[in-house]
């Protein structure tokens, strides 16, 4: 029997494949898009400041789905899974604050292979990452430093606290502090790591606290530790009587430095990481990959804020966050 059926012609099937796609639902046509993630280290506030820059990102990248992720625990094994299941899924690209990049390198390389790699807040340099945007953290330990010198001139005995010792933020951080204490009479005596365990990180000051009485000064290296710095010494009466030396800028810590309990805070720009980090992945999936150096390190600088500038400070972050 002959066949009657007209062939398809290329055009044809163009046609009927362009026309599926037009009656297709709108949330069908916006999983076509690109999707791009930003995987954090661990819930914490400081982080809200990056997605809203990643929110701002997405208003100017129509062709992309921006997405913002949380582990649910700040655990390498975690944080792997999180962005293999992103993967899986068929994101074309990743922004992570690695948890511990000394022993993610494998893991990481293999997300590498797959879709497109940045890192930011916490590097990941022995990995094959195409690119690090992010703070400087040996610079801002630097000034965190500086911060404990003036407010030390006589020299004294600091601990410092923070959530995850083995990442390359945290590790920077010290090294510049102890760089630029050295040959003082202020000495950074221990860090006591969390995991970002907020109760634990509370017990680390207390713990401190008891065990060394003459501490003159307490350090917190990540942007929930000043404030847990903050309540212990509330709570103890010794607000005041011991230095505080912060980072990042979370409204306890800011509240601190205006009323004078905090000596100052070292911040970054979070912000500009969601909004810039994406837009540079974008750009380097669609083929411009002028934003991205040789070397791969994009800086945005830190700020030390004091007395003098919080409350231009608090007043431009709120208007960055649409508060």
């Amino acid at each position: 029997m002959k066949n009657t059926r007209r062939p398809w012609t290329l055009g044809a099937v163009l046609a009927a494949g362009l026309a599926a796609a037009l009656s297709a639902p709108p949330e069908a046509r916006a999983q076509q898009k690109k999707t791009l993630a930003f995987v954090v280290n661990g819930a914490s506030d400081f982080w809200k400041i990056a997605e809203a820059g990643v929110k701002k990102a997405q208003g100017e990248l129509p062709k992309y789905s921006l997405q913002f992720k949380y582990p649910e625990q700040a655990a390498a094994a975690v944080q792997q899974r999180v962005m293999e299941d992103l993967v899986a899924a068929g994101v074309a690209g990743i922004m992570v604050s690695s948890v511990d990049p000394k022993n993610q390198t494998d893991g990481l390389n293999k997300i590498a292979g797959q879709s497109l790699l940045f890192t930011t807040d916490s590097d990941a340099p022995q990995s094959k990452r195409v690119a690090y945007i992010g703070s400087s953290n040996v610079a801002l330990g630097k000034d965190a430093g500086k911060l404990m010198l003036k407010a030390l001139p006589q020299g004294g005995k600091c601990i410092g606290f923070v959530g995850l010792p083995g990442a390359d933020n945290a590790r920077e951080r010290i090294e510049g502090v102890k760089e630029t204490i050295k040959g003082s009479k202020v000495e950074l005596i221990d860090v006591r790591g969390d995991e970002i365990d907020q109760g634990r990180a509370k017990r680390n000051v207390e713990d401190a606290l008891a065990a060394n009485p003459d501490i003159a000064c307490l350090v917190g290296f990540y942007s929930y530790n000043t404030p847990r710095i903050y309540e212990v010494l509330k709570e103890t009466g010794k607000l005041g009587k011991i230095k505080v030396i912060g980072f990042d800028e979370d409204p306890i810590t800011l509240g601190g430095v205006k009323e004078g309990s905090i000596v100052g805070t070292v911040v970054q720009q979070p912000y500009e990481w969601g909004y810039r980090g994406m837009k540079l992945m974008a750009a380097y999936l669609d083929g411009n990959k002028s934003g991205v150096p040789k070397d791969g390190i994009i800086i945005v600088p830190g700020k030390v804020i004091d007395k003098s500038n919080v409350d231009a400070f608090t007043a431009g972050l709120k208007q960055m966050m649409g508060k």
